[in-house]
């Protein structure tokens, strides 16, 4: 653990290099028994950044650093670590070294990130708050940046529905902002995770805010914007999930209304317009690896978030081979009319596919 804050620490050393180092030696601590000429051989380890490694190092920054976060319950979580999350390991540059309160699960996998103005109207905290509470209600975790605005009803509202959700600091976790969202962190660090890649003590600046919303971005299936004018940090996570490959959703608001235009100009974009929370289950598809919720049953595609007992009930009893209608209706012991009602309504649901006249296939 030490060997790795050391690393991280080292200056010159970002999440790319990092995740190069670790890649080619194993773990932190090889890196630092590796000799210049094997550190050399790394494209873009130059001598300036060898010699930052092999260097000497104040090792009381990282012993310091570890015992601020034992006194205040701070885990770190490394990349290349069990419970480091899965889909933030998949961007681009993904931070080396996670500082979290709370706890983070598989079944955070499932979801999504809603962002908005700082400056939100009462329109926007109320749509914001429709969506986490309705999503978090489906199962669905809510990722945001605890900034005052849409990020905050969004947090909030997905603890008021009994749901889980994960807020992204742009700073350390004992220079939090804003100070006046101190209870929130903690409420949210007892029902979710508040998370940074920045160590305990480290101020929030500037440009630590763009970076934060690429980890916002990172860890969700999609982003929803809701109001941002045309300068928006909430754009900065927009085109951030759309660089990592995710979903990106806008609500539309009135046109008259400067905090309408980012999202405005999102939809003219391509990005998905927002009406309900069954645009952002429909719109994000069959997943690439099945996620397990806490309930230990395997989600395929968002959208069964939103069936009823019976609709999941015969869609479990569908498989992944064709499988005979006559086989459901005997194994699920429901009528076959209700069962050829059901198969037509997740047919048009895309949640599975007819091979024949006699048999479905589970997508």
């Amino acid at each position: 653990m030490q060997s790795t804050l050391r690393l991280t620490r080292t200056p010159g050393v970002g999440p790319i290099v990092y995740s190069e180092l670790i890649q080619h030696f194993g773990s932190a601590a090889n890196v630092f028994k590796a000799t210049a000429a094997e550190l050399g051989q790394l494209s873009g380890v130059g001598p300036k950044l060898v010699s930052a490694i092999l260097g000497p190092y104040a090792s009381a920054t990282v012993t310091s650093i570890m015992k601020t976060c034992q006194s205040h319950n701070i885990d770190v979580i490394e990349r290349f670590e069990s419970g480091y999350p899965e889909r933030l390991s998949e961007i681009y540059d993904p931070p080396s070294v996670l500082y979290s309160r709370g706890k983070m699960f598989p079944a955070d996998n499932l979801s999504i990130a809603i962002v908005g103005s700082r400056h939100a109207t009462r329109y926007g905290i109320k749509i914001a708050s429709q969506l986490a509470r309705g999503l978090s209600m489906a199962g669905i975790t809510i990722i945001s940046g605890l900034a005052r605005g849409i990020d905050a009803a969004a947090h909030q509202a997905a603890l008021e529905a009994g749901g889980r959700t994960i807020a992204v600091l742009g700073g350390g976790h004992l220079k939090l902002y804003p100070p006046d969202h101190a209870a929130l962190a903690n409420e949210i660090a007892s029902n979710g995770a508040v998370i940074s890649e920045s160590p305990p003590d480290s101020p929030p600046r500037s440009g630590s805010f763009p970076r934060r919303n690429r980890i916002v971005s990172g860890l969700s299936l999609g982003v929803i914007v809701v109001e941002a004018a045309q300068r928006s940090g909430a754009l900065i996570s927009a085109r951030l999930a759309m660089e990592q490959g995710r979903e990106v959703f806008a609500v539309p608001g009135r046109i008259d209304n400067r905090m309408s235009r980012g999202c405005h100009k999102l939809i003219q974009d391509g990005a998905k317009l927002v009406n309900s929370i069954d645009d952002v289950l429909e719109e994000l598809g069959p997943l690439a690896t099945p996620i397990r919720t806490d309930d230990s049953a395997e989600i395929r595609n968002p959208a069964e978030l939103k069936l009823t007992e019976q609709e999941r009930t015969i869609l479990n009893s569908i498989e992944t081979t064709p499988t005979l209608i006559d086989s459901i209706i005997s194994l699920t012991n429901i009528p076959a009319a209700r069962v050829m009602s059901t198969i037509s309504i997740l047919e048009m649901r895309s949640l599975i596919q007819r091979v024949s006249g006699t048999s479905v296939i589970r997508r």
